[in-house]
C-alpha cells in the first residue's frame, strides 16, 4: 500500500485527500525576510536620530558664535520707577545729565543779605579752642576722626599770619568739618534714594521727598538715573584743594567779607565785584552769610552745571568701580572751572599731592548727636 502511494502522483493525492474530507491550500511564501529588513530599517533610524540630538547643542553654539550678534541683557527695573511715581517719560542713555532746571537749585542756601548771622572769631582764640579739644591735624591723619567744629565766618588775621604752615593748618581745621558735614548731608540722601529704589512700593513721604530732590538737583522729566549720578560727594582733598586755590588759603577779599570759599559767580548783580574786572564785566562773585553755605552751593555747582557733566561721569565710573573716589583723577574733569583750563588742574593736583590732603578723603566728622551717629 505504501509503495502504491510513493508512485501516484501529487495530483492524484490532492482529489483523494480531497474526497476524504481534507482542504487543500498553497502555502504563503516565508515572510522572514520582510521583518528582518524592517528590523534593519528601524536600526538604522533610531542610530541617526540619537546622533542627531547629541550634535545639536554642538551645532547650536557654533551659528551663536559665528552668526548672531552678542546681546546684553540689562535689568532696567529700578531705572523705570519714576514711571510708577510720576508717570514721566525716561531721559535716553544720550540726554542722561544733559539738561537742567536752575529755578530752584539754590532755595537751601543761604546768600548774604543784611548783618552777619556768625560771629567772626580771631584766630589766636581759634587755635586756643582747636588746641583744648585736641583737634590737631596730625591726630586726623592718623585716626580718620574731625571734631564737629562749624566757623562760621574767617577770621580777619588770615592774611596777617606770617608762617605758611600754620595759616595753611588753621584753614584746613576751619573748612574741613565744613565740608564733611555737607558730604555727609548728601550721603544721608543717597542713602534714602538707593532705599527708596530698592523697594516695590513707596509711600507718599518717599514719592514728595523724590520730587524735592528733583527739584534741588534740577533734574528734569523725573529721571531716577540723572538724580543717582547728581546726588554725590565731592572727595574731601578736592574741595579743600580749590577753597585753597580760590582764597589763597584763606586770605582773599571774597572769602573774608563774603564768606566765598570757591570764587562762584553771579549775574544776579548781588556779590563782590572784583576789583580787576572791566567796567563792562557784570559777573560779581557770590557771598553767603556762612561759610558752610559756600559750600553747600560749590557741591551743588559741581552737582548740576554742564561744564562738569564729564567729572560726574568720571566720578560715577568710579562708584561703579567700587572704587574710593580719587580726587588727583577728577582734578582733571575741572578744566572749565577757571579761564585757565589745565593749568588750573595741574595746579589743584600739585595743592592736593604737596599737601598730603588725601589723608583726608576717609575722614569722618563726629557726631554733635546720638542720633546722627549711625549716618556717619
Amino acid at each position: 500500500m505504501l509503495n502504491k502511494y510513493k508512485t501516484m502522483k501529487i495530483s492524484e493525492i490532492k482529489k483523494i485527500l480531497i474526497r476524504r474530507g481534507f482542504k487543500i491550500s498553497r502555502m504563503k511564501k516565508s515572510n522572514l525576510n520582510k521583518d528582518f529588513k524592517n528590523l534593519y530599517l528601524t536600526s538604522f533610524l533610531s542610530l541617526f536620530i540619537i546622533g542627531l540630538f547629541s550634535i545639536l547643542p554642538i551645532i547650536n553654539n557654533f551659528l551663536n558664535n559665528n552668526f548672531k550678534s552678542s546681546k546684553v541683557i540689562e535689568n532696567n527695573s529700578k531705572k523705570y520707577l519714576e514711571k510708577v511715581l510720576s508717570g514721566e517719560t525716561l531721559l535716553t542713555e544720550n540726554n542722561l545729565d544733559d539738561e537742567l532746571d536752575e529755578r530752584h537749585l539754590y532755595e537751601d542756601i543761604e546768600f548774604k543779605e543784611g548783618p552777619a548771622k556768625s560771629v567772626r572769631i580771631e584766630a589766636s582764640t581759634l587755635n586756643q579752642l582747636f588746641n583744648s579739644n585736641d583737634y590737631k591735624l596730625s591726630i586726623v591723619r592718623k585716626n580718620k576722626k574731625v571734631k564737629p567744629f562749624e566757623v562760621g565766618m574767617l577770621p580777619e588775621e588770615m592774611k596777617s599770619i606770617e608762617n605758611v604752615k600754620e595759616r595753611k593748618s588753621l584753614f584746613i581745621k576751619i573748612v574741613l568739618p565744613l565740608i564733611l558735614s555737607e558730604n555727609n548731608r548728601i550721603k544721608r540722601d543717597r542713602t534714602t534714594l538707593f532705599k527708596i529704589l530698592n523697594k516695590n512700593n513707596n509711600t507718599d513721604a518717599e514719592k514728595k521727598w523724590l520730587k524735592s530732590k528733583f527739584k534741588q538737583y534740577g533734574v528734569v522729566n523725573s529721571d531716577l538715573s540723572t538724580l543717582k549720578i547728581r546726588m554725590d560727594e565731592i572727595p574731601v582733598s578736592l574741595a579743600i584743594a580749590q577753597a585753597a586755590k580760590e582764597t589763597g588759603w584763606g586770605t582773599s577779599r571774597f572769602a573774608i567779607e563774603g564768606n566765598a570759599l570757591f570764587g562762584q559767580w553771579t549775574y544776579s548783580g548781588k556779590g563782590i565785584k572784583p576789583a580787576a574786572s572791566d567796567k563792562d564785566d557784570k559777573h560779581k562773585v557770590m557771598t553767603f552769610n556762612v561759610l558752610k553755605a559756600s559750600v553747600r552751593a560749590y557741591q551743588r555747582n559741581l552737582n548740576t552745571h554742564s561744564s562738569y557733566k564729564k567729572f560726574r561721569k568720571e566720578r560715577a565710573i568710579q562708584r561703579d568701580n567700587d572704587q574710593a573716589l580719587n580726587s588727583v583723577i577728577l582734578s582733571d574733569f575741572l578744566n572749565q572751572y577757571a579761564e585757565t583750563g589745565t593749568i588750573y588742574t595741574e595746579t589743584l593736583k600739585k595743592i592736593i599731592n604737596q599737601n598730603n590732603l588725601q589723608d583726608f578723603d576717609a575722614a569722618k566728622i563726629l557726631p554733635t548727636s546720638k542720633s546722627l551717629q549711625n549716618n556717619i
